[in-house]
């Protein structure tokens, strides 16, 4: 097929139906496979009226929390921006006309609001489209920086909050391929920049003739079990061409617009300022590279330079990591995660792995967390022993920081106190849990910016306390918190807790007793708006006042559902009911379902509430919900748990799991009155398209099916997939009986496939999609194939959106919608 054609037209392949079904076929004597039409289709109004509903700005707090930057955002890119030319090297995608990543999602203003007064300013000076990118705050909240995508170039701009007037800062370009290319220095007087370097050879030419054939070997040995990842490099001229893209050079930029270019033209990956502004730890790639890992498991050289980009010592030179023990809590040797000490001028911290990286091998200590300050001529001084794998680390001051290890295996997850300034003092436990317990998720700590602008735990007035705010899972539903927590007694004293009919969640606090605050706020009404709290008065005080965007559904009902699996699990579910409708006076309607399966190691975690009957009923083009302007009931997020208890894995039992869930939400669905039996719809995305097609294949619960960039044969990812650690060879009859492609032949309800032609994730290659087509087409199933060219595992484009809304509604109301026990009972 021609370049242009994939530039217009999603690729659509239908299989014949049954004699005497409705075809989507021009003509009854076209072949199998030929589409009804060409080029890319619309739904009916009220669907596109939903993908070109408004989107509400960015709310984006100053670091002070007296201003807050405001970003609009505009409606959908067209196709022409989505296909602009693409390199896919190393599990990276970059525009090679501007050295930026090639997926984006751009602002199209900007205004200021002051959250004292309410009063908000327009930012002026931006030119006529904007194509705002990255935005960065600097600590003395007097400027934002932001980057600007130009049609040659990614460009660095200066906003200037007190005149709220932007400006281009510099001429030169930056370099975006893996980062935002710029950052703030201390004291909030320049940036430290990543520019495209001043002299360069031109890009490299690929040349349409081989120079040779591509070869790989391995010489034994264990070697990682990689998974299936996408966009390797393939021959020599990928590995040039990602050099190219990734050559740059430091500069410092004055809030003047003066650039002081530093250090030599390198591969930069990583790039961090010290608090001090006197050093930068900097991250390169080198080769040898691979053509089966990603660029981030590429060899790096880890270095410390001076602000004249002179090195000043080597940390750390990582190999190739492709000797990967086998699990997901498997790591390299060698020390990893390397940053700067927020609460410090200059010290350096990093975790190193123990026992080899391996899980499996039985030791008291997996992993140690070590710090080292400038000059870096002492010997680095071990802060930790973790007996799990280090996750993350808090930095308060030289009395507190909080570090967190986990253990996947188990869902294990602990938070740590420690005193980085205190060489004997012992380690205190504060909070263990399983990590899947939402129940006793104790919410995140509140930072605030030091005197070098970096955030840090934000601290009470006595010194003794931590504020933590969080998402507040409860057998009630969502009710979101704000707690502060005595350190020395670990004893949390409830300062705030949403209350119906809103749900709302701090965003930000505003002074260091707890008693300001901002929040987002919703209802089931009302989109989410921002309020200043003060503990104490009645009513908060309203920030932004954004519109519904969609008040042709103000009249949704939202219920969240509580049910029980055939085994007694607990379950709930998300209802949503059209406007106007009444289920003991209308009757049942036909509903659609979507669903993603979830992993649990406990049934108690599995059966928790997940969710809140308060948050707003959001009617986005993406999910489910669309269907609701059509008539349609919907189910959405249905728990569908897959539990592994103790030795056991999920997966050992995924069918017949996944079965009971299903069959538990038809029943209750059909209780409520809300849905006809055999008038239910059942799809998903990713995952959610992996068990639909397995629904499909081992129960005859659905009508119709909607499966969109999923994977349906298992042994094409045969090192792994979602939470699966073993690899095909050791669980080969769980790949094979969890692969829909091996059971096709018993697929009887008609299956929608849809994929976007450059899918980048693990293990979703479009060839998933087009084999299951096959093979359904072949054994004379009801199905349909869209593939959307440019489209990744998202699809971003407004026409790949609207067609993907045209192909679900025309499924829909040609299988589901007007579907009789009759034609149900004959399918």
């Amino acid at each position: 097929m021609s370049r242009s054609r994939k530039l217009i037209a999603p690729i659509v392949l239908g299989s014949t139906l049954a004699a005497g079904s409705p075809v989507f076929a021009a003509s009854s004597n076209e072949p199998a496979g030929s589409p009804a039409v060409s080029g890319y289709q619309l739904p009916v109004p009220e669907l596109q009226a939903l993908v070109d509903a408004p989107r509400a700005p960015q709310f984006r707090l100053g670091p002070l929390r007296k201003v807050a930057l405001l970003v609009s955002q505009p409606g959908l890119p067209g196709i022409a921006e989505v296909a602009q030319p693409e390199l896919k090297l190393a599990g990276l995608r970059i525009n090679p006309r501007v050295r930026a990543s090639s997926h984006f999602d751009f602002g199209d203003g900007m205004s200021l609001l002051d959250i004292a007064s309410g009063k908000s300013r327009a930012v002026s000076g931006l030119p006529a489209n904007p194509r705002i990118d990255n935005v960065a705050w600097s600590a003395d909240e007097r400027w934002v920086a932001f980057s600007r995508r130009a049609d040659d170039g990614v460009e660095l701009w200066l906003l200037d909050v007190e005149k709220a007037v932007a400006k281009r800062l510099i001429k030169e370009r930056l370099n975006g391929t893996v980062s935002a290319g710029f950052s703030w220095l201390s004291g909030s007087h320049g940036l430290l920049v990543k520019l495209t370097p001043a002299k360069q050879p031109a890009m490299p030419v690929v040349s349409i003739v081989p120079a040779g054939p591509n070869m790989q070997e391995t010489k034994g040995g264990k070697l990682t079990q990689t998974r299936t990842y996408q966009d390797m490099l393939k021959t020599a001229a990928d590995a040039d061409m990602l050099d190219w893209q990734l050559q740059s050079q430091l500069a410092i930029v004055s809030i003047a617009g003066e650039v002081r270019r530093i250090g030599p033209v390198a591969t930069l990956i990583g790039v961090q300022a010290s608090p001090d502004g006197k050093l930068i730890l900097t991250t390169q790639m080198h080769r040898p590279y691979s053509t089966i890992l990603p660029a981030h498991r590429f060899p790096q050289l880890v270095e410390v330079w001076d602000m004249q980009g002179r090195k000043l010592k080597t940390i750390a030179e990582r190999p190739m990591q492709e000797r990967l023990p086998a699990g997901n809590d498997a790591v390299e040797t060698g020390p990893r995660e390397f940053g700067w000490r927020s609460d410090q001028p200059a010290t350096l911290y990093w975790a190193e792995a123990q026992a080899g990286g391996d899980p499996e091998v039985d030791a008291p200590v997996h992993d140690m967390l070590f710090q080292q300050a400038a000059p870096f001529d002492s010997a680095p001084h071990k802060l930790l022993d973790l007996a799990w794998r280090y996750s993350s680390v808090l930095w308060g001051n030289d009395g507190l920081a909080l570090v967190t290890e986990s253990w996947w295996k188990s869902r294990d997850t602990r938070t740590w106190r420690i005193r980085p300034g205190h060489a004997d003092s012992k380690p205190d436990l504060l909070f263990a849990r399983k990590s899947e317990d939402q129940y006793a998720n104790p919410g995140t700590p509140s930072l605030s910016l030091n005197a070098y602008g970096r955030a840090v735990l934000r601290t009470a007035a006595d010194g003794k306390s931590l504020f933590f705010s969080g998402a507040g899972a409860s057998p009630e539903g969502d009710r979101p918190f704000l707690d502060r927590m005595d350190l020395d007694s670990k004893q949390a004293t409830r300062l705030w807790r949403s209350q119906a009919p809103y749900y709302e969640q701090v965003a930000a606090l505003l002074d260091d007793s707890g008693t300001s605050f901002i929040t987002g706020r919703e209802s089931t009404t009302e989109p989410t708006n921002f309020y200043v709290h003060t503990l104490g008065k009645d009513e908060p005080r309203a920030l932004t006042h954004f519109a519904d965007p969609t008040p042709q559904f103000k009249g949704v009902q939202k219920q969240l559902i509580r049910y029980k699996r055939a085994d007694g699990l607990d379950l709930t579910a998300t209802l949503y009911l059209p406007p106007g409708y009444d289920p003991k006076r209308d009757g049942p309607r036909p509903m659609l379902m979507w669903a993603y399966p979830r992993e649990f190691k406990t049934a108690g975690a599995a059966g928790q509430v997940k969710d809140s009957p308060y948050k707003f009923n959001r009617i986005s083009y993406w999910g489910p919900h669309v269907m609701l302007a059509r008539g349609y009931t919907v189910l959405d997020g249905p728990a569908m748990p897959i539990i592994g208890e103790g030795k056991q894995e999920p997966n050992d039992t995924y069918l017949e799991q996944l079965k009971m869930d299903a069959q538990a939400a038809v029943d209750e669905v059909v209780r409520l009155g809300v849905a006809d039996r055999h008038r239910i719809a059942i799809g998903g995305h990713s995952y959610g398209a992996f068990m639909t097609a397995n629904l499909l294949a081992h129960t005859r619960l659905f009508r119709a099916g909607i499966a969109r960039s999923g994977a349906y044969n298992r042994t094409l990812t045969p090192f792994g997939f979602q939470s699966e650690e073993r690899n095909f060879w050791e669980a080969a009859d769980v790949y094979q009986a969890m692969s829909p492609f091996n059971f096709a032949h018993q697929i009887k309800d008609p299956l929608l496939l849809i994929h976007g032609e450059q899918d980048s994730n693990s293990g979703t290659f479009p060839i998933q999609s087009e084999r299951m087509y096959q093979a359904l087409q072949g054994l004379g199933a009801v199905t349909r194939l869209s593939t959307l060219p440019n489209e990744s595992h998202a699809y971003r484009a407004r026409e790949s959106i609207m067609h993907m809304l045209w192909e679900e509604d025309r499924w829909l109301e040609q299988f589901v919608k007007n579907a009789t026990p009759e034609t149900s009972a004959a399918k």
